[in-house]
């Protein structure tokens, strides 16, 4: 499919059921002039094709497609429109938004009813015949496991266009994204997996440009094989291929954010560029008057990914980001409305199937964002093995705690534990919850304990936008204060954050700038804002705090009870009859039912070990006691340490840095800090040491 060189000549196939004919156009080297028309006279099934010997890679090209426009039927065929082959490996030019680019007139009585014969070419990027020759050495997928995987999710210009250590010439691209300071940082703060927002080429809707703004998060593709031109520094396929490679020497994953619910074509109103063009009953869900789409994604169409040439491009897209680009795994945008069949949400539907059974897809990180706007869309837990799933309760609970609100802590103990209530199904490991404090879509980790309140008034939607609830608080002001008690305060909440969030069963995903402390000025929009509200900012970065996360990402790899695959339900381990969870109030005593409900309950502890099931082969006596104190200072009573062992402070988060400290034999209980987390280990009574190089408690080491 798509355009293949074989050294000679260039063979063109595209898809099509329904349309009459479809010819292949051939264009100048700058995009401006048409050259050639060719008609596709070889046919096979729905597949029209053609080869044009003495073609080379660099040839830009599109289709037009024949046949009859009935918008009342579904049929949207439109002569005039240049369509972008769906399989482009590369596009140049831009679009120019103009009326031409719809099938029909705007503005005209009939609306859609009505056929639009001008030609979109000018305006339309054009497909670039390409060759994959890049030469991958001895590249190799890290292929971390999930259990000891940290997840990054950033965006590959917001990542560094205010980076004062990439070269200003390829910041905001991909070779700026792999550069050493970029490499050394994530380094720095444990992260194995890079989690890009996308990067498939994209468009700006049109009421966004005619605002003088852009479609920055880049959710509305109109290209699933193409890297986006705007992340290139000369327009080259190889520059995201090295972009891979060095990640991968670095020893990180890298994971593509992807958006194959629905295409930027948006609803029956929107303009034709390809799928639309080319067989709109094929690729897109039509309602019950086939004028009109079923609109799942919020975006005016759905992708019908139940049609099989539909869900072979989907296949083949994917195939083609890990075979040819290197890619190592996915997380899918409101990935339910892929899921659908006819009675909706089908954990054993097409594309489940097909992507479980695929024998280059099945090797890869899959990750979910398990809702999307249609009936019955929020499928959070339903997903099958091997999927993991972008975790939203988690952000709420744990926001919700540590701002104090009443009865939160018995849905902390939920979210502490992997969400076994939801998780916990059908052979699925702990890691399955990819839990998170902040994403693109919500405040930062810092406008979380800055502002009450979102404000996305610079969107141009009269601050109507945006997620709600926030469960967010100012802590005394409502965003920048030079107030030093405000600002501790909100220090001191985000290291008990990200703390909860290390010591939490399930894969932990930072956001880009959350450990350095970064702002979007109380937008929780962003989308819109190609400009230093969305970037990092890098000018005053907190790296006080980023420190932190790293050592939090060395305990947690230290620990194995920290990041475990089984679920821990309290029962008896068989090594030492022990529990492998035991929760404890302040004083010492299992919580009740009604402390659980208590609202005045802010203190919870607990004792976690190696889950009962864990094979005898793989036991080992490793036992943490964790405090999460949402309150005031707490005196905690502290259960015996294992025979032979002192327990020891490893982590305080009341406090940035500290040294490890082991507690006297007779010590029985601590005082826990306001709003802290406090973690203890065992230590072998037979020789403690104060400043032992325990991993966890210093620094990680870089390089």
């Amino acid at each position: 499919m798509g355009a293949s060189f074989d050294g000679v000549g260039v063979n063109f196939a595209v898809f099509s059921a329904e349309a009459e004919a479809i010819e292949l156009c051939i264009f100048s080297p700058d995009g401006r002039r048409e050259l050639a028309r060719i008609p596709l006279r070889e046919r096979d099934g729905d597949i029209w094709h053609v080869y044009v010997a003495g073609l080379l890679p660099g040839t830009l090209y599109g289709w037009r497609a024949r046949g009859p426009y009935r918008p009342e039927e579904g049929l949207r065929f439109n002569h005039a429109k240049l369509l972008l082959d769906p399989y482009a490996r590369k596009v140049a030019g831009r679009f120019r938004w103009s009326d031409a680019l719809f099938g029909y007139r705007i503005g005209a009585a009939r609306a859609d009813l009505g056929m639009d014969s001008r030609d979109s070419a000018f305006a339309m990027p054009k497909a670039v015949v390409t060759e994959s020759d890049f030469s991958w050495g001895d590249d190799r997928p890290p292929r971390h496991p999930h259990d000891l995987s940290v997840n990054y999710e950033t965006h590959v210009k917001g990542m560094t266009a205010r980076h004062p250590g990439v070269d200003r010439k390829r910041r905001g691209t991909f070779l700026g994204l792999a550069t050493q300071p970029v490499l050394d940082h994530l380094d720095r703060i444990g992260v194995t997996t890079v989690q890009l927002m996308p990067v498939q080429h994209h468009m700006s809707d049109r009421f966004l440009t005619e605002k003088g703004l852009v479609n920055y998060w880049g959710y509305q593709t109109i290209g699933f094989f193409a890297p986006d031109p705007r992340y290139l520094c000369d327009g080259e396929i190889w520059e995201f291929q090295t972009m891979v490679r060095r990640f991968h020497a670095a020893g990180i994953e890298v994971i593509l954010d992807v958006v194959y619910n629905h295409t930027a074509e948006g609803s029956q109103l929107g303009p034709t560029l390809s799928f639309r063009g080319l067989d709109n009953r094929a690729y897109y869900r039509l309602a019950e008057n086939p004028r009109y789409y079923i609109d799942d994604t919020g975006c005016g169409n759905t992708l019908n990914t139940g049609h099989p040439m539909v869900l072979r491009m989907v296949m083949d897209s994917l195939r083609y980001w890990v075979e040819v680009m290197h890619v190592d795994g996915f997380r899918f945008d409101l990935g339910t409305a892929l899921a659908r069949g006819p009675q909706g949400f089908d954990p054993q539907g097409r594309f489940l199937a097909a992507l479980k059974q695929d024998p280059v897809l099945r090797e890869v990180k899959l990750i979910a964002e398990p809702w999307d706007l249609g009936p019955g869309g929020y499928q959070l837990g339903a997903w099958p093995h091997p999927f993991m799933e972008l975790n939203d309760r988690y952000r709420d609970d744990v926001r919700r705690f540590w701002k104090g609100d009443a009865g939160a802590i018995s849905d902390l103990a939920r979210r502490l534990t992997g969400s076994a209530e939801r998780f916990d199904h059908g052979g699925r490991a702990a890691t399955a919850s990819v839990n998170f404090l902040a994403s693109h879509d919500g405040f930062t980790l810092q406008d979380v304990v800055s502002y009450s309140k979102k404000s996305n008034w610079a969107n141009g939607e009269e601050n109507r936008d945006g997620h709600e609830p926030n469960h967010s608080d100012g802590m005394g002001a409502e965003g920048p204060t030079s107030n030093p008690a405000i600002l501790e305060a909100r220090a001191r909440r985000k290291r008990a954050m990200l703390a909860t969030l290390f010591l939490s069963q399930g894969t932990p995903m930072l956001l880009a700038g959350d450990e350095t402390g970064n702002s979007q000025q109380g937008n929780n929009n962003a989308y819109a804002q190609d400009n230093p509200i969305a970037w990092v900012d890098w000018d005053r970065p907190e790296m006080e705090l980023a420190d932190f996360v790293g050592r939090l990402a060395e305990m947690r790899r230290a620990h194995p009870v920290l990041r475990q695959k089984l679920f821990l339900h309290a029962q008896a381990r068989a090594l030492d009859g022990k529990p492998d969870l035991d929760w404890r109030r302040a004083d010492g005593a299992p919580p009740e039912t009604g402390d659980w409900h208590d609202p005045e309950f802010r203190c919870l502890c607990l004792s976690l070990r190696l889950a009962s099931e864990t094979p005898a082969y793989s036991m080992s006596g490793d036992v943490l006691f964790a405090i999460f104190n949402s309150g005031g200072p707490q005196e905690v009573r502290l259960p015996d340490p294992p025979a032979g062992t002192l327990w020891r402070v490893i982590l305080d988060s009341a406090t940035a840095a500290q040294a490890p400290r082991v507690l006297a034999a007779a010590t029985r209980s601590l005082t826990a800090p306001a709003e802290a987390v406090l973690v203890l280990d065992a230590l072998s009574a037979a020789e403690p040491r104060e400043n032992s190089p325990m991993p966890g408690t210093f620094p990680p080491a870089t390089g």
